[in-house]
C-alpha cells in the first residue's frame, strides 16, 4: 500500500482528498500545522506528496525547492492557481506533475498512479556507511561484497535509513510492514530486528541499529 503526504491547509479539501486516497487503496497522511512541513514529510516517509501552494507562512514552490535538496519523493502539485508561470516552476523545482483546482478526482487518481509507477521503475539506490543500498532488489553493495536482505529486513531497513539517527518505534516498524502486506507480530520483528543487525554486522557495519529501551530502534 503507498503512503502519500497530503499538504493542504483548507481542511475541507484536506478531508476529502484523505477520503479519496483511502477508498483507492492508499494510506494518506496529511500536516497538522505548517511550523516544519519538511520535517513531517520525513517522519511519515510517504511514496509520494501532494503539495498545494497557498500554504499558511510558506509558499509551496519554494518548500518544493527545499524539498528537493535531501528528498527524492515524487510530488504533485494540487492548487488553485492557474498561471502558466506557476505551473512553470513548480515544474522547475522538481515537480513531477501539476494539476490545479477544482480537479477532477478520476484524474488526480490517475495522475497519482502514473507517477508512482515512473517512481517505481527507477532505480531506487541510497548510501549508507559507504555503501549502496538498492531498495528495490533489497540489497547493499560496497568493496566488491553484496549483502542481500529478505523483504521485511529491507523495509526495516529502510525506515530506519530514511530517519537515521532519530528514534523509530516499534509500532511504526510494524504499521511500516503491515502497510507491505506483510502480517507480523511483536516477536516476529524482534527476530527480524535481530537477523538484520548480525547480517550488517557481518557485512562490515557493526553497531548499527541501536535499542532505545521503551522507545525503539535509531540507525548510526
Amino acid at each position: 500500500m503507498s503512503r502519500i503526504f497530503i499538504v493542504e491547509d483548507d481542511i475541507p479539501i484536506r478531508n476529502e482528498l484523505v477520503e479519496l486516497l483511502k477508498n483507492a487503496g492508499y494510506q494518506a497522511g496529511y500536516a497538522e500545522n505548517f511550523d516544519n512541513i519538511a520535517g513531517s514529510i520525513a517522519g511519515y516517509s510517504p511514496d509520494l506528496v501532494l503539495l498545494d501552494i497557498n500554504l499558511p507562512g510558506t509558499n509551496g514552490e519554494q518548500l518544493l525547492k527545499e524539498l528537493r535538496q535531501d528528498m527524492d519523493i515524487p510530488v504533485i502539485m494540487v492548487t488553485s492557481r492557474t498561471s502558466e508561470l506557476d505551473e512553470l516552476l513548480s515544474m522547475s523545482y522538481g515537480a513531477d506533475d501539476y494539476i490545479t483546482k477544482p480537479y477532477n478526482p478520476t484524474i488526480l487518481l490517475l495522475r497519482i498512479s502514473a507517477v508512482l509507477k515512473r517512481s517505481c521503475s527507477q532505480v531506487h539506490t541510497l548510501t549508507y556507511r559507504g555503501c549502496s543500498v538498492d531498495t528495490a532488489k533489497g540489497t547493499l553493495s560496497g568493496s566488491g561484497r553484496e549483502l542481500i536482505l529478505t523483504k521485511n529486513e529491507m523495509i526495516i531497513f529502510r525506515l530506519l535509513l530514511d530517519r537515521q539517527g532519530q528514534i523509530v518505534s516499534r509500532d511504526e516498524l510494524m504499521t511500516a510492514l503491515w502497510d507491505n502486506e506483510e502480517y507480523i507480530n511483536d516477536n516476529a520483528l524482534t527476530v527480524n530486528i535481530s537477523r538484520l543487525r548480525s547480517k550488517l554486522a557481518d557485512f562490515g557495519c557493526g553497531g548499527a541499529i541501536e535499542t532505545r529501551k521503551k522507545q525503539g530502534y535509531v540507525l548510526t
